[in-house]
């Protein structure tokens, strides 16, 4: 067994499961954590695979208990020992706004905000802090917290417990597919993370940033270097660090599928589940993504946009996107041939051609990846977050059509989608090299409706190559 199947193995253990929902419920009740961490979503999803493996509901809930107790309790210690200190640091010194809502709500409900105020979202991680803050008195608080975790725990375990329970019986999905659904559904989260709040964070005006630029100014030989990349007027601190964490997975993640003999025990088990999930229509939504994201696909979503870069004399934005899209179809082409992965199925049209990496999640995250990067700019930036949400709302679907159409193991698209934001990240620190002019807004949307309607036509009209 490789080091990948030992370790979704063990991620599936009950006592993993215990331990994931005590954490997820930490972090859903901590200081600002909550704000930033899908608790609802996570616990959910945890719950049910701990529901389908029959694992007892006591010890379930109990852990989320616990997690919940500790999370409030963590916050109120922090509030009311470093009163000062938290406030004048990052994320509360930014966001001010957070502990005035806070305490506007603990004023209105005194000793009752900690109870209510758990059920309530965008109040949930504050008020613990707050209550520390106004010297709440400790035992108050840990009534409290204790009865409203009592009344919390149960609340959002029991939900997807259920579902866990009852999905085999009246679903009939195929056995053994949680590792699968949880690795699908787990990189879905952190990529909205990372390109939302993680993102946001490494920009000119993020902690990261500011932190790092604190560092160098410190550092006499780091102080040249940093000048020379700051020549477009921000150094690319978010392109470097994708560079360097996209490549460093993509090539970890490559030697795990070349050394594994065969398919990964998750691909078996996202095969059966898309096996499962195939009908007509999802097989046929399937086929046109396929068509969408081919070479003809990609030619013609992307003719207009260079239509549109000449009549604007932008070559230089022409040359990179050139040079993505010729990297990454000459990257893939390499792959392929080196490292010779055979494919599920072979259809026809497909004959010779080869699986690792995913070509058309690695073309399409490149198309939509580098869309988002040139069109943030042009966005206020507390949207940057949003282009980027669509753009992973655009290419999960395509990727995961592969898997309807049986022609890619779950492994190829995520090694295609590393390579894509491998080859994202470089274009995008070739470009912010210097600085350069905004792109003009003028007639994009001709160019969108132009590329919509040669998209349709090559679906409607031309088979798939």
């Amino acid at each position: 067994m490789s080091f990948t199947d030992s370790l979704f193995a063990l991620s599936l253990s009950p006592t993993m499961l215990l331990l994931l929902v005590l954490l997820i419920a930490l972090a859903e009740s901590l200081a600002v954590v909550g704000l930033l961490v899908p608790g609802v979503m996570l616990i959910t999803a945890v719950a049910s695979v701990a529901g389908h493996q029959a694992i007892g509901l006591p010890w379930i809930i109990s852990a989320a208990l616990i997690g919940a107790i500790l999370g409030d309790g963590i916050s109120y210690k922090l509030g009311y020992h470093h009163r000062e200190q938290v406030t004048q640091r990052w994320p509360l010194a930014q966001h001010p706004e957070w502990l005035g809502r806070g305490a506007r709500f603990f004023e209105r409900y005194g000793i009752y905000s900690v109870f209510f105020g758990r059920f309530i979202g965008p109040v949930r991680p504050i008020i613990p802090l707050v209550a520390g803050m106004m010297r709440m008195p400790p035992r108050t608080f840990l009534w409290a917290n204790v009865t409203s975790a009592a009344l919390w725990a149960p609340a959002y375990v029991l939900p997807g417990y259920l579902l866990g329970r009852t999905w085999q019986q009246h679903l009939n999905l195929p056995p053994n597919i949680e590792a699968a659904a949880l690795m699908m559904a787990a990189s879905i989260i952190v990529l909205a993370i990372v390109f939302s709040w993680g993102r946001a964070q490494v920009g000119r005006h993020g902690w990261g940033y500011l932190a790092i630029a604190r560092v160098i100014r410190r550092t006499p030989f780091m102080r040249r270097p940093w000048l020379a990349m700051s020549q477009s007027g921000e150094v690319p601190i978010a392109s470097l660090l994708l560079f360097i964490v996209s490549l460093t997975s993509f090539s970890a993640w490559t030697l795990l599928v070349i050394h594994h003999q065969g398919p990964l025990m998750m691909d078996l088990q996202a095969q059966r589940l898309f096996s499962w999930l195939s009908n007509v229509p999802t097989v046929h939504t399937s086929l046109v993504l396929s068509e969408i994201g081919d070479k003809l696909g990609i030619a013609a979503l992307l003719l207009p946009w260079a239509l549109w870069f000449l009549i604007h004399k932008r070559l230089d934005a022409l040359y990179h996107w050139g040079v993505a899209i010729g990297g990454i179809a000459l990257l893939n082409t390499l792959g392929k041939a080196v490292f010779g992965r055979a494919r599920p199925e072979t259809p026809e049209h497909l004959i010779g051609s080869l699986s690792y990496p995913s070509a058309h999640t690695s073309t399409f995250v490149v198309v939509v990846g580098l869309g988002a990067a040139f069109l943030a700019p042009a966005l206020p930036r507390q949207r940057h977050f949003w282009i980027y949400w669509l753009a992973i709302a655009l290419v999960t679907p395509m990727a995961l059509s592969r898997l309807v159409l049986n022609v890619h193991w779950l492994s190829d698209l995520i090694g295609g989608a590393l390579l894509g934001l491998v080859v994202c990240a470089l274009v995008r620190l070739s470009w912010q090299r210097r600085y350069r002019l905004p792109l003009p807004c003028r007639h994009w949307k001709w160019a969108m409706a132009a590329s919509i309607v040669l998209v349709s036509l090559r679906v409607i009209l031309l088979p798939a190559v």
